[in-house]
């Protein structure tokens, strides 16, 4: 451990954690507060990480929620500091006047960078590193710019730096020929400038190799629990071997992440291999396969012997349930695949310095004799992120990304149910788009836009109303916006419902200390259009969750086995993307009682209750089903533990008639003549859907009315002038045949 004369007291040991999200290329190590204490200092203040080597960072606080022995670095920090997540460091402080503000620094740019990066990486680099510790040397992010770090080559004066606005950076490369590959300065003429005006004066002290960047474990959000799993099965292997050694236990040989597409688990293989700085084999499954009979084979075993030659390695085959499905008399050429696969991985060398990685979305396919010991050690689940993770994951993709004051992160992570990393990678670029095609088409504003840029809010409105979500896009996924408050009367319901579903989620503690299973399944049953459909949809709303519809004949197939695969598909799914309501509206269509209706519907009637016996194991797990028909469904299905809970939706009475006509009639014209509260006790025997029907004809026949007497342009002149009127109702009245 390298230390300085400037470094004061022996500071306090913590153990290094990831950084948080937005702190990525900061620069900033947050520290609980007991430490803050111990080291007397402030937020700003500068302080010394000492690891295997020495750096110093920005002190900010650490969350209440933090352990009290870890310091949180990003990336960039962890590696000037030579060490990675879970190692010691001491953090000290430093003597304030020996942190100088810097006349100059030189960034040397990584080579990957194009021209157009360069130039923004020129024009941004102050504002970016603006109140950045730095020393020469160390390598440093320009978050925005480029996701590889550039390298500090020179600063003036030497030693520990701060950067200020006073600062010249200056971003040097090892110049650029017509190809725009690297080349010396000398060759490329003038040594002051490239033809993109970025300076290429060379330092005399950067001739090692810049370290490539990649993706980190601050790139990743809404995945910490997972992402600590695979750090336990492949950093510790890795880094430490001879642990395992002294244990007398071998160290695992491979994990398998599955999930559904979207969700990580790509990007969990490659900032690990990152961050534990091991060589990454990428392995495409369909690219292993050849027509040739062997090639396949040889492919792979090439792919082992290259690893162990250049090991520490990961081997990452992506989608690997294309080569690895279960083995059959058809299937020869993939046989002999799983078989050469299962011999080189239990041919690994038991030093654990080769781990493979498998990802699939389609897990069950996968040979078991890989899904053991000793092959594939742990399967680890990357599911959907919550509402947290969302949160997580925008403050990635939004961390370099001008965002205005009416951005609301919290309030998109909100509304975006369903929607996995991915997706929320789209929403972000397709903000960005929006607001690149709003940009002003005056030259003189648009020059002045391009130079300081900004993403309103209307452009994620724009973003979130094109980019659907993939984790449930096969089934009617869908994250209701209506409400308890758009649905008049069923008060009673309503309780029901709140305790059935809202209160397990909401008051999970109460549940676990009164040792009291919720509800699993909720039927709502009543005649038709009395708002069975619209309630389950108000609550799904109510209780921001996923709410996945299955209408019941969609899940009937001809073929043998497609039904209850249908069935165990959309309770996977649900569970994945948990917590979710799921809805089966006209259950009757699937459950007719056993030894009455068609074999199909008796499969369907006895996976379906295999899936809700199994539901217990998910608590954030509800199913709710609807039906106008009780009698017909199977009575194994209404018994305690499955649709245990039975809720009445009946014809509303007159004060519920009432409150359906108020929210049927809100925003609307309505003339003085029309008493809703005497309109509701005329109306007896109307369902909610037939009072809405009756409110909408009424509009038709005003809007009507107007329509016949003026042309279009001055009908719709005269919009505001439209009233709809008792007689409008009347009439409407006497058309609906009740």
């Amino acid at each position: 451990m390298s230390g300085s004369d400037a470094d004061s007291g022996d500071g306090v040991s913590l153990t290094v954690q990831a950084a948080e999200k937005r702190d990525a290329g900061r620069g900033v190590a947050r520290i609980p507060e007991l430490a803050r204490r111990q080291l007397g200092v402030l937020s700003g203040d500068t302080v010394v990480v000492d690891g295997e080597e020495r750096t110093v960072a920005k002190m900010w606080p650490a969350d209440p929620s933090v352990s009290e022995s870890v310091v949180q670095i990003d990336a960039d920090t962890r590696a000037n500091a030579g060490v990675h997540v879970g190692d010691t460091v001491t953090v000290r402080t430093t003597d304030k006047s020996a942190i100088r503000n810097a006349d100059r620094v030189t960034l040397l740019a990584p080579p990957s960078l194009s021209e157009s990066e360069l130039r923004v990486a020129k024009r941004k680099a102050t504002e970016k590193l603006r109140n950045r510790p730095v020393r020469s040397g160390e390598q440093i992010r320009i978050e925005g710019v480029s996701q590889a770090p550039f390298k500090v080559v020179d600063t003036n004066p030497g030693g520990d730096v701060g950067i200020s606005t006073e600062t010249t950076v200056r971003i040097v490369t090892r110049g650029r020929d017509d190809g725009g590959s690297a080349t010396t300065p000398e060759s490329a003429g003038s040594p002051e400038t490239a033809r993109d005006g970025t300076d290429t004066s060379r330092p005399s002290d950067t001739e090692g190799e810049l370290e490539q960047g990649g993706v980190t474990y601050e790139d990743i959000g809404g995945l910490d629990e997972e992402l600590e799993l695979v750090r336990e099965m492949i950093e510790l292997p890795l880094s430490e071997p001879e642990l395992f050694q002294r244990l007398g236990v071998e160290p695992p040989s491979g994990v398998l992440l599955y999930g559904p597409p979207g969700t990580g688990k790509t990007l969990i293989a490659r900032a690990v291999a990152n961050e534990v700085d091991a060589n990454f084999e990428t392995i495409s499954g369909p690219e292993i396969m050849s027509k040739y009979k062997g090639e396949s084979e040889e492919r792979l075993r090439e792919v082992f012997e290259r690893a162990e030659k250049n090991a520490p390695t990961i081997i990452f085959f992506d989608e690997i349930d294309s080569i690895a499905g279960q083995r059959d008399d058809e299937g020869d050429a993939e046989n002999r695949v799983v078989g050469q696969l299962l011999t080189l991985m239990d041919g690994l060398d038991a030093r654990g310095e080769v781990i493979v990685i498998g990802a699939t979305n389609r897990v069950d396919t996968i040979d078991p004799a890989l899904r053991r010991g000793g092959r594939f050690d742990r399967e680890i689940q990357i599911g959907v992120p919550d509402e947290k993770g969302r949160k997580e994951i925008l403050e990635v993709h939004t961390r370099g990304m001008p965002l205005s004051e009416d951005v609301d992160i919290d309030g998109i992570a909100r509304r975006t149910h369903g929607f996995v990393g991915a997706d929320l990678d789209a929403v972000a670029s397709e903000a960005a788009m929006a607001a690149i095609r709003d940009r002003p088409t005056d030259t003189g504003d648009r020059e002045e836009w391009n130079r300081d840029p900004a993403v309103d809010k209307r452009h994620f409105d724009e973003a979130l109303a094109s980019v659907e979500p993939s984790a449930m896009r096969e089934y009617v996924a869908e994250s209701p916006e209506t409400d308890f408050s758009d649905v008049g009367g069923l008060e009673n319901a309503k309780a029901t419902l709140r305790e059935s579903v809202e209160w397990p989620l909401t008051y999970d503690r109460l549940f676990e200390e009164t040792n009291t299973q919720p509800p699993s399944g909720v039927l709502l049953y009543g005649p038709p259009g009395t708002g069975k459909t619209l309630l389950a949809r108000a609550l799904a709303g109510e209780t921001d969750v996923n709410f996945v519809r299955v209408d019941g004949p969609e899940i009937v197939d001809r073929y043998v086995g497609e039904s209850e695969k249908a069935i165990r598909e959309v309770f996977e799914r649900a569970r994945q993307s948990a917590p979710s309501i799921v809805f089966f509206d006209e259950i009757d269509a699937i459950t007719a009682a056993r030894g009455e209706g068609h074999e199909v519907t008796e499969r369907v009637v006895s996976q379906l209750l295999t899936e809700l016996d199994g539901m217990r194991e998910n608590p954030n797990l509800v199913v709710l089903a609807a039906t106008n028909r009780k009698d017909q469904i199977d009575p194994a299905l209404l018994r305690p533990g499955r649709l245990d809970t039975h809720v009445l939706v009946g014809d509303p009475d007159r004060e519920a008639r009432e409150k359906i006509l108020e929210v049927h009639t809100r925003g609307k014209p309505l003339g003085e003549d029309i008493n809703l509260r005497e309109l509701a006790a005329e109306l007896e025997g109307y369902t909610g859907a037939d009072l809405e029907a009756l409110v909408r004809d009424a509009s038709m026949k005003a809007i009507r009315e107007v329509a016949a007497e003026y042309d279009p342009d001055e009908a719709n002149e005269r919009a505001d002038e439209v009233v709809i009127e008792r007689r409008h109702l009347e009439e409407a009245r006497e058309a609906v045949d009740l």
